[in-house]
């Protein structure tokens, strides 16, 4: 059997472009694809903090060094530019997979430069920060 597991994620990207009529999905900084261990024409999942939005495509690479995220085509409906983003892979993983399975991490800055790295979430508990 396998288990379907996130494999990784940007955490807090920042909106740089919607573009509607662009060829569709999301470019992303090639930089930041490679540290999170993502792939050219992968598949996504894409969570607008700033909106609710939650959608699929697949990445497209954008200039190394550029901190290009870039909503394209039917994207581009769900995004503002300067919307906040998380984006999320995931990957099927058998049993002895799992036993060593760490998702990359990789969380931005406002200027979607990287802040840290990262292969846990801390735990959560009740003094989270309520809903604003």
């Amino acid at each position: 059997m396998l288990t379907h597991m996130l494999k990784a994620k940007l955490h807090m990207a920042k909106v740089t472009q919607a573009e509607l009529w662009y060829d569709g999905s999301c470019a992303i900084d090639a930089d930041l694809v490679k540290l999170a261990g993502m792939r050219e024409f992968e598949q996504i999942d894409i969570y607008n903090v700033s909106n609710g939005e939650r959608f699929h495509t697949y990445i497209i690479l954008a200039e190394a060094g550029s901190g290009t995220f870039s909503m394209n085509g039917a994207a581009a409906r769900k995004v503002s530019v300067g919307d906040r983003v998380i984006i999320a892979t995931y990957g099927y993983f058998n049993d002895e997979e799992l036993a060593a399975h760490k998702p990359k991490l990789v969380y931005l800055n406002e200027d979607n430069t990287v802040n840290r790295t990262s292969d846990s979430i801390p735990t959560q508990n009740q003094d989270t920060k309520p809903l604003k």
